[in-house]
């Protein structure tokens, strides 16, 4: 059994994403003259408490979407909308009919049991981001982007964007995940008032235990699958691999300690300092910010796997979706502690970590 078969990218999906890739402004001319062409549907779209779930990775963001794009009002990225998202109705026209017969699901690269399938919710609107902001993955900057700090003519695009989504797939509600979206909740609440935000979050020491897992797995089976390196680069994935990347949330020296700490192999240490910084640095800006605390859910994974019900009903409040129990009886069956097996901490590990994050953790209940 090849253990990285999930990690496999198709020849013509690596060889299309790579033309594109290296002609960053003609998705953009092509966006821009479908939305001129669009004028007057697009002109009728209202873009009404737009929906963000942004949060560390292997928090229980992609779960999330999972159950949120299921509801009839969201819409959000599918994977077939690689590599043309910044054109997406010239190119869904293209993925009609790459995908015109429907897709075999099956285990994302991840390996934690979630199959997929091209026209599965998926986390790629990173790339607009990139296409306006060239260093927002540049741990050497800070990546924050407060109220009026988004690049100029981005606000447009990305409002034009969301209008053709929910044109294309006849949806109210535009639906995001973006885990680094954490450092652009400023930017996000400028532009969007009514915007609701949903902020899982996890146990540190099983957080971080994922996130090794997690970069050990990635690392691996980008040696064997080069275009898969390619692939994570160009969607603006750099959690974890051969090209991870620290978000920098405002604190360059610390951010360059944690690098240090990893490339020396100190991962435990590195990733317990990592998950410490996003987590205070979050709940600095709840606790000063009470427009933002207000439309910030924080979601705690442990609560979304063993009181589903409960938790993703407090998570249709918060978002304004409504949805009966039959609905939130299918969607909690998605709900389940990892049953995949995790690397193993020995106590000192364990303790390294709780003494770093405890602080932290407690503001979030643990």
């Amino acid at each position: 059994m090849n253990v990285h078969a999930g990690f496999h990218v198709e020849p013509w999906l690596d060889l299309v994403g790579g033309w594109l890739a290296r002609r960053p402004r003609l998705l953009r001319h092509i966006g821009n003259f479908e939305t001129r062409q669009l004028e007057h549907e697009l002109r009728q779209i209202e873009i009404r408490a737009p929906i963000f779930i942004c949060g560390l990775a292997r928090s229980g963001s992609t779960i999330l979407l999972e159950c949120l794009a299921a509801h009839d009002d969201t819409v959000t990225h599918r994977y077939r909308d690689y590599p043309g998202v910044l054109a997406p109705v010239f190119w869904d026209r293209v993925a009609r009919r790459l995908y015109a017969r429907p897709g075999t699901a099956r285990d994302r690269a991840h390996g934690d049991g979630i199959p997929v399938t091209p026209d599965s919710p998926e986390a790629i609107e990173e790339m607009l981001w990139m296409a306006f902001h060239p260093h927002c993955h540049d741990p050497e900057r800070d990546n924050t982007l407060d109220r009026n700090g988004a690049a100029p003519g981005f606000e447009a695009h990305y409002r034009d964007h969301i209008r053709k989504l929910l044109w294309l797939r006849s949806g109210s509600r535009y639906l995001s995940k973006g885990n680094y979206n954490i450092v652009r909740l400023g930017a996000l609440i400028g532009m969007f008032p009514d915007a609701r935000f949903i902020l899982p979050v996890r146990e540190p020491v099983s957080h971080i235990m994922s996130l090794m897992r997690q970069h050990r797995r990635f690392s691996e089976a980008e040696r064997d699958h080069p275009a898969a390196l390619r692939y994570m680069q160009r969607v603006g994935h750099f959690e974890f691999g051969l090209d991870r990347r620290p978000i920098n949330p405002g604190n360059t020296p610390l951010v360059a300690e944690i690098e240090r700490l990893w490339q020396a192999k100190r991962e435990v240490e590195g990733w317990s300092l990592y998950w410490n910084l996003l987590h205070a640095t979050i709940a600095d800006r709840l606790a000063r910010d009470a427009a933002l605390r207000a439309v910030v859910l924080p979601v705690r994974f442990e609560d979304l796997c063993s009181r589903g019900a409960e938790t993703l009903g407090r998570v249709l409040a918060h978002a304004g979706l409504d949805a009966g129990p039959d609905w939130i009886s299918t969607q909690v069956n998605r709900l389940r502690a990892p049953d995949y097996c995790v690397a193993g901490l020995d106590e000192a590990e364990g303790n390294t970590i709780r003494e770093i994050t405890s602080a932290t953790a407690a503001r979030f209940g643990y």
